[in-house]
């Protein structure tokens, strides 16, 4: 190495160890971008994303499609043009061209991008917005998703007027018979989600949309997370089968969704293939020569957390069977190898969100990665492709042989920011909980950690609640964001959390502030006794959604340790919750029954009951568009707090659901609450 070389390699170095001293605050977190979606190309060769990109100024995320080869070390290439968001990248059926999602045009349409060269076309043209869609394995068709009217009968045109018509009206009263009247942020409109086809012609440009998923009320894809994993093409572009829960008037307690087989010519209407099984069934996949589906089911109905199982099911007699019916687990979506023989999965496990390897015929099943939280999994024949990320690092594509190796890093996104920034080192610890049973937990240690110092604690509390904070770089309750204000965070996952086994998870149900209260107790003793540098003195409680509800449960029952508390989104009252909720299984199963059956059930661990013994200063956050956990629960709590004369303030979003998602408002977010820990943290012990 020359001279000049070292002392260039030499002050790059001194500069990297210079700039990292910036400690990774909510600026930091809202600009990155998010890499999600991986797919592989039909030959193995390339693998195509998207990304998030921040627009700080328009406070929006912006999408693009990005494209990398798998051999050798050459940057991954944007496809998109910039300034357009574009996303849902889909290759061909011969890998010699892409299709994705854009609003370039002025509504949500497909395009195709061709390798053999020149701009982007337009595939489709229709008069609504493209909601989702797939290619066929025929490379002649496409399915698409729209929003429409029932009664127009898969007429688009029809569904467009009717809009058109309503948008025109004086009078804004709506009539309705039956629930939804709402659903997570949006008041119903009378439209439903559907599945249609389109034929290509020979330019691959699409032509009219028929309906194929006609006669089924009910949302294809589901709403509100619902996307093309909900349907799948058959091999030879013939078929296809998708998931959809019947609505009626039992949509609000029901999670039976079910498998439907149909004809893309629409000759045939939808068959159910899944009809004596009254829980969910979901995630459709087709084995590479078309003779067996695979999905993944439940088995208890009204129970949302219920444990997925893997089911293979013949096309031709109709006979399913369990795959791994052995594994104590829940897995996610599902990837399969080209011959056939192997499924890929994830699934939460011990605090990690693993990737798996399931040997089809036997269930054998084999853990390939559990260093953070895997997603995203696309399969070849020669690699499987995937995203990670944890508590340090942002989510980054890996490319994993399937015979075994080290991943390697296929993107590194994010790393010129993050070279500059310093993030708390993490581990994860276990203590004995509830009933002496082993419980795990994380600490993020605060940035700049110097030994022998004491730090203050962020007390972060995980939704759900069947849940995990888990090994995972998250975007809205990052504990980086708090080891960056000079705190320490543990995050404890309690009984009822995900990834521990079925038994563990179910065992909340009907106890909310029972054993996993008892675990959070337990959970800081313990991190108390096993790091010296926490000063128990200065501890403050956060959470969201569940978590907002147990630090709400906390301050009535057990608010001795705490400095502060902060409560996102969370249930002050849990019989009005479960009038004015909208998915109303998930209560009814949490709480055994309707509120006015089994009222002593709802009181039990009640909120609202305790607000008497409420003494510590609150925050509560809340968004009007939350229908979930609806905001009056937030304003009552704030109320009681007033009312009890506690410290405390309100922190209200008129345009967030129950997540904050625009840039601004996470900024602010994190700032309303930075600056509430800050506060307790440097006052005295008692705040009165």
């Amino acid at each position: 190495m020359s001279a000049r070389v070292a002392l260039v390699s030499l002050l790059f170095a001194a500069g990297s160890c210079l700039a990292a001293t910036q400690p990774f605050n909510v600026r930091d977190l809202v600009a990155l971008d998010r890499v999600s979606d991986p797919r592989l190309s039909p030959d193995g060769s390339q693998v195509a994303f998207a990304v998030r990109e921040t627009d700080l100024e328009g406070n929006k995320g912006v999408g693009s499609i990005w494209v990398r080869a798998l051999a050798g070390s050459a940057e991954p290439r944007r496809l998109s043009t910039r300034g357009t968001s574009s996303s849902s990248p889909r290759w061909s059926h011969d890998g010699r061209a892409l299709y994705f999602l854009s609003s370039r045009a002025g509504s949500m349409q497909v395009w195709r991008l061709d390798f053999g060269g020149g701009e982007a076309v337009q595939v489709t043209d229709f008069p609504l917005d493209v909601t989702s869609f797939a290619p066929s394995p025929a490379g002649n068709a496409l399915a698409l998703s729209f929003e429409v009217y029932p009664d127009c009968k898969g007429d688009l045109a029809c569904s467009k007027t009717r809009k058109d018509e309503l948008g025109k009206r004086k009078e804004s009263g709506v009539v309705r018979e039956q629930l939804f009247i709402r659903h997570w942020d949006t008041w119903k409109d009378g439209t439903r989600a559907q599945l249609f086809v389109a034929t290509l012609d020979a330019r691959g440009i699409a032509g009219a949309a028929r309906l194929v998923s006609r006669g089924i009320d009910g949302d294809v894809p589901s709403k509100p997370f619902g996307d093309n994993a909900d349907y799948a093409w058959a091999p030879d572009g013939k078929k296809m089968v998708f998931a959809a829960r019947i609505a009626g008037r039992t949509e609000p307690w029901s999670t039976n969704f079910d498998l439907y087989l149909a004809s893309v010519d629409g000759s045939e209407a939808p068959l159910n293939l899944t009809l004596d099984n009254p829980a969910t069934d979901t995630g459709p996949l087709y084995s590479p020569d078309g003779r067996t589906l695979y999905y993944r089911a439940m088995k208890r109905p009204g129970f949302e957390a219920d444990r997925f199982q893997i089911r293979a099911l013949d096309l031709a007699s109709r006979s399913g069977r369990d795959i791994a019916a052995d594994w104590d687990a829940s897995p996610e979506g599902l990837a399969v190898s080209p011959d056939g023989r192997t499924l890929y999965t994830t699934a939460a496990d011990l605090g990690a969100g693993s990737l798996f390897a399931i040997d089809v015929g036997s269930g054998k099943r084999s853990r390939l990665d559990n260093r953070g939280t895997v997603a995203g999994v696309t399969a070849g024949r020669d690699a499987i492709v995937y995203g990670r990320d944890d508590l340090k690092s942002t989510a980054q594509l890996y490319r994993l042989s399937p015979r075994g190796g080290e991943p390697v890093a296929l993107t590194r996104f994010n790393a010129a920011r993050m070279a500059g920034l310093a993030l708390g080192d993490y581990e994860q610890f276990t203590f004995a909980g509830w009933n002496g049973e082993t419980v795990h937990a994380y600490l993020v240690k605060p940035v700049n950690f110097s030994a022998g110092a004491k730090y203050p604690l962020a007390f972060l509390i995980h939704g759900g609640p069947q849940g995990s904070f888990g090994n995972h770089f998250h975007y809205r309750w990052n504990p980086q964001t708090y080891a960056g204000q000079g705190y320490a965070a543990v995050m404890v996952d309690f009984h009822g959390s995900t990834g521990y086994g079925q038994a563990y998870t179910d065992s909340i149900s009907g106890d909310w502030g029972g054993k996993p209260m008892e675990d959070l107790q337990k959970g800081l003793a313990a991190a108390l006794a096993k790091y010296s540098f926490l000063d128990g003195d200065r501890v403050c409680a956060l959470g969201g959604s569940y978590g907002g509800y147990m630090t709400n449960w906390i301050a009535g029952k057990w608010n001795e340790p705490f400095r502060c508390l902060v409560s996102h989104s969370g249930v002050f009252d849990n019989r009005m919750m479960a009038y004015s909720t909208e998915e109303l299984w998930f209560d009814e199963w949490e709480f055994q029954g309707k509120p006015w059956l089994k009222p002593d059930a709802y009181e039990l661990h009640n909120p609202v009951n305790h607000v008497g013994e409420w003494s510590k200063p609150l925050l509560v956050i809340h968004g009007q568009l939350d229908f979930r956990i609806p905001v009056e629960q937030g304003i009552a709590a704030f109320t009681a707090a007033q009312g009890r004369e506690v410290a405390s303030q309100f922190l209200y979003f008129p345009d967030e659901n129950h997540w904050i998602l625009k840039p601004a408002n996470s900024i602010l977010w994190h700032d309303t609450v930075n600056a509430w820990l800050k506060r307790w943290f440097e006052a005295p012990a008692d705040p009165k």
